[in-house]
């Protein structure tokens, strides 16, 4: 019996940070969306080159964390000036001053909380596996690898279309990624 093989999608290896960016600028015009660029190191303008917009996270954090704060002041309101009124030495019911660092660490603590459910969120955390680990050329990529692959879900992609794709555009190494 012979296993029939899944293509995974392709792997592609570019020489340096210009081929790496002209490569993702290439792949995002010709109208894939299931790709990511590997480096060795961030690259200024990649996002851009790659078409990808800012992330959400930043106003999930705000929303969250101003959230926090206004539940905290709600609460220590209520919970002085309507549920238990009792005056200690002199002071109004709602004396705000002194629910500032309850309100401050609850924003803090909210908002830390929904940065790190938010990064796996949108990150697409945990993954335990990807296509690329497959690939035994890819372990140079956290030294001085410049890769881009495309995964096989994406709606245009063709094994044999995207690798010739791949190599028109400067690949020097083109690798299927099977399972």
């Amino acid at each position: 019996m012979s296993e029939q093989k899944t293509t995974l999608g392709v792997l592609a290896e570019f020489d340096g940070v210009h081929g790496l960016l002209e490569a993702a600028r290439h792949v995002r015009d010709a109208g894939y969306k299931k790709f990511d660029c590997h480096s060795p190191f961030p690259i200024h303008g990649m996002d851009e080159a790659m078409g990808l917009k800012r992330s959400a996270l930043g106003w999930v954090i705000g929303l969250v964390g101003f959230s926090a704060v206004g539940f905290a002041i709600w609460l220590q309101w209520w919970t002085s000036a309507v549920d238990y009124k009792f005056v200690i030495s002199g002071k109004p019911f709602f004396s705000f001053q002194a629910y500032v660092p309850i309100t401050f660490g609850l924003g803090v603590l909210f908002g830390a909380v929904a940065a790190v459910f938010g990064m796996f969120h949108f990150n697409r955390l945990p993954r335990w596996n990807h296509p690329v680990f497959t690939s035994e050329h890819f372990q140079k990529f956290s030294t001085d690898g410049f890769f881009v692959s495309i995964e096989a879900p994406d709606a245009k992609f063709n094994a044999e279309a995207t690798s010739d794709f791949l190599k028109s555009i400067g690949a020097t190494r083109v690798e299927l990624l099977e399972e």
